[in-house]
């Protein structure tokens, strides 16, 4: 096909057939082989009883075969014991690399919040005092200097500082 030119419909329905046509084939010839290779498997171990003789001989040849049976059935159930301690194993040897490689975790965003929003968002909706940090702070700085130019008498410095604590405990 050019890059110009499309496929018609009924082209690509013909071509879909056709493929569809040799994967049939193909199926039934492996389908075919299966059943081949099983026969041959079974001729090779498995070599035809013989069946004429007495019923002593028939109980015998029973019995020899539920034995190999039975052994085939022990054979499979340690395997099967064998693949799911594997299987056990694998989960555990798969947990220990995720829990050595670790959770990554994403970079931390850096925030600027209020007060006030980061308040409410430790306490949720019990949060209802809004306060504001930076004009109790403007207000201590205006004291500070107001304290230093008023050097005078002992007693009213003393009198202001406790004045400043009573406005912290009650807000």
């Amino acid at each position: 096909m050019s890059e110009g030119k499309k496929m018609t419909s009924s082209r690509r329905h013909h071509l879909k057939s056709l493929v569809l046509q040799i994967a049939a084939a193909w199926i039934e010839q492996e389908a075919k082989d299966i059943t081949a290779a099983k026969e041959a498997y079974m001729a090779e171990h498995c070599a035809t009883p013989d069946l004429s003789g007495d019923q002593a001989a028939l109980m015998e040849i029973c019995k020899k075969l539920h034995q190999a049976l039975d052994k085939i059935d022990e054979e499979r159930y340690d395997a099967e014991a064998k693949v799911q301690k594997s299987d056990k194993e694998i989960e555990d040897l798969k947990l220990k690399v995720v829990d050595l490689a670790g959770v990554k975790k994403p970079a931390l965003k850096k925030v600027r919040m209020s007060a006030d929003a980061m308040l409410k968002a430790l306490l949720g909706g019990q949060h209802k005092v809004t306060m504001d940090l930076r004009s109790n702070l403007k207000q201590v700085k205006k004291e500070v200097k107001e304290e230093t130019t008023d050097a005078g008498d002992w007693r009213k410095n003393v009198e202001g500082k406790a004045d400043r604590k009573k406005m912290f405990e009650t807000s």
